[in-house]
C-alpha cells in the first residue's frame, strides 16, 4: 500500500507506548494530571491529521521522503526530533456516533517528527505545522491479524540519523512487542480513548474529531517512539540531514544488515523504509 492511496482517514497518535520516552522528550510533566488506571498504560489519544479541521490540524503532513522544518527551527528558536514508530493503517468500525471495532489492515515505519514546545497546551500542537512536517514509509506491509503470532511480531524499529556522510543511531533498535500495550490491549484502549476521551490537560476530544470529519472509514495510528540513544536525545534535526526510520523483520536481519542497507540505499521489500531529507522552505 502507497502514501497515495491513503484515502478518507483520521490520523492519531498515541503518546507513551515505550517506557521512558516522554521522560526523554521532556513531555511526562504534560501528562501529571492524566488519570490511568494502569501504571504502564499509554496517556492519552493525540491528533496529527483531521481531514476537513478548519486550523492546522487539516493541513495533510504526511511525506515518505521529506520533512520541512518550520520556520523557527530554522533560526534555532525551536528544537525538532525524529520520533521512530510504527504506524497502523486501520479500519473503523462505527455503530452510531461509536467506534465499537478497530481491524489493523498494515502497518509500517513512521516518523511522528515533533517539535519541542514545553508550554504547548495541546500534545497537537507539536505535532502537525504544515504540509510535509512527519512521515510514512511509501511501503506499508500487509497485517492479516493484530493479535500474538501476528507478522508484526517478527518486527524491530530501527532509527538512524544521517549527517556528514556518517549514519549515527537516533533511537535505540527495539522489538514491535516491547510496546507497552499492544495487540488487543492496545486496541480495546484505543477504542475506549476513541469514545470517551475529554478535551482535558494535553488531551483532545476524539469524538468530537471523528465527527467534524465525517466519521472517516480509516484511521492511521502511530503507536509510540521508542527510546532515544544519547545521540538522538542531545542532537536535533538540521537542514542537509537524512532521517532514517526502518521497521525490519528480526529474523531475517541484523542491526549491521539495516545500516549497511541505508549506506547503500537498497533495502529488501520486507522492510518498511522511510528516509527523509531534512528541508527548509
Amino acid at each position: 500500500m502507497q502514501i497515495t492511496q491513503l484515502s478518507n482517514f483520521i490520523g492519531l497518535g498515541v503518546a507513551g507506548n515505550f517506557a521512558g520516552h516522554l521522560e526523554q522528550a521532556g513531555e511526562a510533566a504534560d501528562f501529571v494530571a492524566v488519570q490511568v488506571t494502569d501504571n504502564i498504560a499509554p496517556k492519552a489519544l493525540f491528533p496529527f491529521y483531521v481531514p476537513s479541521h478548519p486550523g492546522q490540524l487539516g493541513v495533510f503532513p504526511l511525506s515518505g521522503n521529506a520533512i520541512f522544518l518550520p520556520e523557527a527551527a530554522v533560526s534555532g528558536d525551536e528544537k525538532v526530533q525524529i520520533e521512530p514508530e510504527v504506524a497502523l493503517w486501520c479500519e473503523l468500525i462505527y455503530a452510531g456516533d461509536q467506534v465499537v471495532a478497530i481491524h489493523p489492515r498494515a502497518f509500517g515505519a513512521y516518523n511522528d517528527c515533533s517539535i519541542r514546545r514545553p508550554n504547548a497546551k495541546k500534545i497537537s500542537e507539536k505535532k502537525n505545522w504544515g504540509p510535509e512536517s512527519k512521515g510514512l514509509a511509501g511501503n506499508l506491509l500487509p497485517l492479516s491479524h493484530f493479535a500474538k503470532g501476528c507478522e508484526l511480531d517478527d518486527y524491530r524499529i530501527a532509527c538512524y540519523l544521517e549527517r556528514g556522510g556518517e549514519l549515527h543511531p537516533y533511537g535505540v533498535d527495539s522489538a514491535a512487542v516491547d510496546y507497552s500495550y499492544f495487540h488487543g490491549q492496545l486496541l480495546d484502549w484505543a477504542i475506549d480513548k476513541f469514545n470517551h476521551q475529554q478535551d482535558e490537560g494535553p488531551a483532545e476530544h476524539i469524538q468530537g474529531l471523528l465527527a467534524q470529519a465525517g466519521r472517516p472509514s480509516h484511521a492511521l495510528i502511530s503507536i509510540g517512539a521508542t527510546r532515544y540513544t544519547p545521540f538522538g536525545e542531545t542532537h536535533f534535526l538540521q537542514p542537509g540531514d537524512t532521517a532514517c526510520v526502518l521497521v525490519y523483520p528480526a529474523s531475517r536481519y541484523s542491526e549491521q544488515d539495516i545500516q549497511e542497507a541505508i549506506r547503500a540505499r537498497s533495502l529488501g521489500a520486507d522492510v518498511s523504509v522511510l528516509l527523509q531529507a531534512v528541508k527548509t522552505r
